[in-house]
């Protein structure tokens, strides 16, 4: 019976111990401190939407990238448009084709890296870009939404 007691408190300390690795790669999606992108409101004609405020610590891009089978697809984008640093206010970007009403979209920052006014991406790795997506701690800047 020890022995069966040992192996079941190893066992839970493993599971324990994933928990905790899988729990520290948990990844919000919101706004931040300095970071931030108002789509309470968001508009759209055809193709194009509108976001009231968009707010980014440096220059960079708000970018957004489609829905694929009822989940984001952050290997592609569907629309990018440069933003600068500090506040942007009606900011407008055209995705590749007009949407219907309720297709989701995950819309978010990537910081302009190289301040080339160019959108690099390019994976640099299995999931970033040259064009780094803009992170507050855990939380990345970005948002589900559906299209208006």
């Amino acid at each position: 019976m020890p022995a069966i007691r040992l192996v079941l408190v190893v066992a839970i300390a493993i599971a324990l111990s994933a928990c905790s690795t899988i729990a520290g790669m948990v990844i919000n999606l919101g706004d931040g401190e300095a970071n931030w992108i108002v789509v309470e409101g968001a508009k759209r004609e055809g193709a194009q939407f509108t976001f009231s405020e968009v707010h980014i610590d440096g220059n960079g891009w708000l970018v957004m990238h489609p829905f694929e089978d009822g989940k984001p697809n952050g290997d592609i984008y569907v629309g990018v448009t440069y933003v600068t640093d500090g506040d942007n206010r009606n900011v407008q970007i055209t995705v590749d084709s007009e949407p219907a009403k309720g297709d989701m979209f995950i819309v978010m920052l990537h910081r302009d890296v190289n301040e080339n006014q160019e959108f690099d991406f390019v994976f640099v790795d299995a999931v970033n870009v040259l064009d780094k997506a803009v992170f507050e701690g855990r939380t990345m800047i970005a948002h589900a939404i559906p299209a208006p």
